[in-house]
C-alpha cells in the first residue's frame, strides 16, 4: 500500500485589524491635508479679490474733497471790488471811476470746453467772481472769419436766479485759422451771478460752454457795480505804474500815475511801446493789450486780444481815453 506524504501547509497569518485601522487613518488625514490647502487657497483668492474690488471701488470714488480744486481768487484792487455782477445793458463806467488801487495777482479757476464733447459733459459748477478759458473750433466753412466777427456768431444764453440781466461776460477772445480750415477761438468768461450761462454757436446750435453759476463762498468778495475801470502801464522793466483818473482826464497822459506821483506824460515818451493792463470785472481778471504811443495818440501795435466785446461802453470809454 502506497504511503501518501501530506505536507502540511504553514497557515497565513490573519490580517492584524491595528495595521487596517492605521493605513485607513493615514488616507483620512492625507484627504485632511489636501482640503485644508484647498480651502486656504480659496480663502486667499477671495481675499486677493476682495482686495482689488476695494481699490478700484476706492479710485472710482473718490469724495470731491479728493479732487483737485480751482485757485481761489485774490482781489486785484486792494477793497474787494469785484463780485456778483449786476448788469444793466452796460453802463458807462466815468474817468473818476478809474481806482488808483494797486494790482495783486488775481488766480483763475481755467477751464477748457471742447466743442466736440461738451454736449456729452454735464454743467460746469462755478463760483460768482471766477473764470474760465472757453477754447473751441469752428467750422466757418470757406472763408475762416476774424475773431471779432466770429464772436457775433457766438450767442450769449443767460439765466439769472433773480431774473435780471446777465449771468456772465465775455472779457477778451483771441484765436486762429487751423490747418484744417477751422478757427480756433478761446474766450476769456467771468461769472458774474448765480444763475445759468452758455455760448451757443448760431450756424449750428452747438453749445460751446454751460455752467451753473453758485454765489462765491468768499465773504471779502462785494458786489460788482461795473462802474469802476482799472488801468496799469507796465513800466518796462516789469513793475505795474498805477493810472489815477481821480482828476477826471479826458486823455490817458494827463492822468497821475500813483508810483511816481506825476503826470504819465512825463512817464510814457512819444514812440515808446507799453503793455497796458485793463480790469473791468467781476473775476478782477486783467486784460492785457501792447501799444505805443505816437504824440497825441496811442496806438495798439497788435490787434489781438479783442477786448471787452460785451462791454461796449467800455471799450468807447478806453478808446477815448487812449485816442486810438
Amino acid at each position: 500500500m502506497a504511503k501518501v506524504k501530506i505536507r502540511n501547509r504553514r497557515a497565513r497569518p490573519s490580517p492584524k485589524p491595528s495595521a487596517g485601522r492605521g493605513r485607513a487613518w493615514l488616507w483620512v488625514m492625507s484627504a485632511a491635508v489636501v482640503v485644508s490647502l484647498v480651502g486656504l487657497g480659496g480663502f486667499q483668492f477671495a481675499k486677493n479679490r476682495a482686495a482689488s474690488s476695494t481699490v478700484r471701488s476706492t479710485s472710482n470714488n473718490r469724495p470731491r474733497s479728493d479732487y483737485p480744486r480751482p485757485l481761489p481768487l485774490s482781489d486785484p484792487m486792494g477793497e474787494g471790488k469785484r463780485a456778483r455782477g449786476e448788469t444793466d445793458g452796460g453802463s458807462e463806467p466815468t474817468s473818476s471811476g478809474l481806482t488808483d488801487r494797486e494790482q495783486t495777482a488775481a488766480g483763475t479757476a481755467n477751464l477748457e470746453s471742447n466743442s466736440q464733447n461738451s454736449d456729452a459733459a454735464p454743467p460746469a459748477v462755478l463760483d460768482v467772481a471766477q473764470s474760465a478759458m472757453v477754447t473751441v473750433e469752428l467750422d466757418f466753412g470757406a472763408t475762416v472769419p476774424g475773431v471779432a466777427a466770429a464772436l457775433l456768431d457766438i450767442e450769449r444764453r443767460y439765466q439769472p436766479d433773480d431774473g435780471k440781466g446777465r449771468t456772465f461776460a465775455i472779457l477778451d477772445a483771441y484765436g486762429e485759422p487751423t490747418p484744417g480750415g477751422k478757427l480756433n477761438l478761446s474766450m476769456h468768461v467771468s461769472t458774474e451771478q448765480p444763475g445759468t450761462g452758455s455760448l451757443i454757436f448760431k450756424r449750428t446750435g452747438e453749445m460751446l460752454w454751460s455752467s451753473r453759476i453758485v454765489p462765491s463762498k468768499d465773504p471779502n468778495k462785494r458786489q460788482f457795480t461795473g462802474k469802476n475801470l482799472s488801468i496799469f502801464i507796465d513800466d518796462g522793466a516789469g513793475h505795474l505804474l498805477t493810472v489815477d483818473g481821480s482828476n477826471n482826464p479826458t486823455w490817458i497822459m494827463d492822468a497821475v500815475v500813483k508810483e511816481k506821483g506825476a503826470l504819465l506824460n512825463t512817464v510814457w515818451p512819444s514812440g515808446a511801446e507799453h503793455e497796458a493792463t485793463f480790469i473791468y470785472s467781476a473775476c478782477g481778471c486783467p486784460v492785457k493789450v501792447m501799444a505805443r504811443r505816437e504824440g497825441e495818440r496811442i496806438v495798439r501795435t497788435k490787434e489781438l486780444p479783442v477786448m471787452f466785446p460785451d462791454d461796449p461802453a467800455v471799450v468807447e470809454l478806453i478808446a477815448r481815453l487812449m485816442r486810438w
